[in-house]
């Protein structure tokens, strides 16, 4: 192949696929929770061009909802965990007060299942990722997590290593928003930033 005819068919492959591509949104401006709803009476707040949540004194279960519903996507962030880091996100969820219907991919601590899949209020657990891809958690550093949702198909990486891989029926027929948890029990902070998503057109 000539190399004119190389340039020319990757331009053209780019022009037929990659222009199609939807370009990601920021869900998280940097500077307040706009655009976000709390669930509950647990901290949630904005320092540094980061998301903080903590513990408040009641030590329960609090939300950080979107306010719009996304269903095809894929969704990209960053995570800290300090001290206790038990948080989570949320997919395809719906909210009463502090009571949540639809998927977790999980944020916890080293041992307990991080980029797994939990049914709140369902369940329980759906999937959880091998024991040895545990190492791939950084605790105390920054970690980045991708979560792609396309009908009935989830699919987790982090810090570029794919987690699992879910096709469910009932997770096919959701619908709602994207929710960051902390969970109950006090003790728990853990910092957030760079949230984006890409919709993805899927015939549903």
């Amino acid at each position: 192949m000539s190399m004119k005819l190389f340039f020319f068919t990757g331009g053209l492959f780019f022009l037929l696929f990659g222009c199609n591509r939807p370009a990601a949104t920021e869900l998280f401006n940097g500077d307040d929770l706009e655009g976000w709803t709390v669930h509950g009476d647990e901290k949630w707040y904005v320092e540094d061009g980061e998301i903080i949540c903590e513990s408040g004194p009641k030590a329960e279960y609090g939300y950080l909802s979107t306010d719009e519903y996304y269903d095809d996507f894929e969704l990209t962030l960053e995570f800290l965990q300090e001290a206790d880091g038990n948080s989570g996100v949320f997919f395809r969820s719906t909210l009463d007060g502090t009571k949540i219907s639809g998927w977790q991919v999980e944020v916890a601590p080293p041992g307990h299942d991080t980029g797994g899949v939990y049914e709140s209020y369902g369940r329980g657990w759906l999937i959880k990722p091998d024991p040895e891809k545990d190492k791939y958690l950084k605790m105390g550093e920054w970690n980045k997590m991708k979560i792609r949702v396309v009908g009935p198909t989830v699919t987790t990486w982090l810090n570029g290593q794919e987690m699992i891989q879910l096709t469910d029926e009932k997770i096919g027929e959701g619908k709602g928003s994207i929710a960051l948890q902390i969970h109950d029990g006090g003790g728990i902070r853990v910092r957030w930033r760079d949230i984006e998503i890409r919709p993805i057109e899927a015939a549903r």
